[in-house]
């Protein structure tokens, strides 16, 4: 890695995104903060920059002098290969050597949605990683969905039955990404991210109730029921999407764990009564 050359960070207000540029700034790499407003705070070596997947205008100053990239899709998208390939081939031409991509557990290579970009990465950049956690510990917090009903009713819903997930912490997600990107070998595999514990939305409920000393409890709903309540607040064909991977958890779909954190890093991953009694407690 060029000590010249940038790391573009896309997403660079969110979830992962921010977390990544935290967690880049003690390695010295020139840093570019790539947000659709452009409120990212870069770290002393870098700058922000507007992007936006949809505006073709904004990616040539978020590419320049950069190479390596962490790349988030758009949020919301049943398609965000249509935005990002074209974007994926400009980068190479601008010089990009190494890609990591935020995927998902629930999407192999070559399936829906980013499953149709992580299939085309390994014949388009040399090195390169996919990234491919489990749902998040911060679902529970901020401005989510499950996080607005928790604080309004004490309720979360979901279409997931009894079925496991292997939650895991943002910050755990942005230690592999960080590695991935600054190590001198590239992973060029994709990595299954979980936390340390397979836990059912009812189990989640049970520790919230017990940190925050409220009574809160999951509440089973249809797949269908799923789908109409998050076409309100999303493109139906989202909704739909995010509605079928309930009905696979609880199929056993998301039941597992792997040890990916702690190899990667060198560290266990963040378990979810942990997240709670610091977030929520």
């Amino acid at each position: 890695m060029s000590a010249d050359r940038a790391v573009l960070v896309t997403g660079a207000t969110g979830n992962t995104g921010s977390r990544v540029l935290s967690q880049l700034a003690p390695h010295g790499r020139p840093v570019r903060a790539a947000a659709r407003h452009a409120t990212a705070e870069a770290p002393e070596s870098g700058r922000a920059v507007r992007f936006d997947w949809y505006d073709p205008a904004t990616h040539e100053d978020a590419l320049h002098g950069v190479d390596r990239a962490y790349l988030v899709p758009p949020v919301g998208d049943p398609d965000p290969g249509a935005v990002m390939l074209p974007f994926l081939e400009r980068a190479r031409a601008a010089g990009v050597r190494r890609v990591v991509l935020l995927s998902s557990s629930a999407i192999p290579a070559g399936g829906p949605g980013v499953g149709r970009v992580h299939a085309v990465l390994p014949g388009m950049f040399e090195e390169w990683a996919v990234l491919r956690p489990s749902w998040f510990m911060q679902n529970f917090t901020g401005r989510h969905p499950h996080a607005d009903s928790i604080r309004r009713d004490g309720v979360i819903m979901t279409a997931t039955g009894a079925g496991r997930i292997g939650f895991i912490d943002a910050d755990d997600i942005a230690a592999v990404a960080v590695r991935a990107l600054t190590d001198d070998t590239a992973p060029n595999t994709d990595l299954l991210l979980t936390g340390p514990e397979a836990l059912s939305y009812a189990d989640v409920a049970a520790v919230l109730g017990e940190v925050t000393g409220r009574t809160v409890t999951h509440r089973p709903i249809t797949p269908d029921r799923m789908r109409e309540r998050m076409t309100a607040l999303m493109p139906e064909e989202f909704a739909a999407l995010l509605a079928g991977l309930d009905a696979s958890i609880a199929g056993g779909a998301e039941d597992r764990t792997t040890d990916t954190v702690e190899r990667v890093t060198g560290r266990p991953p963040r378990g979810f009564r942990a997240f709670a009694e610091q977030h929520m407690g």
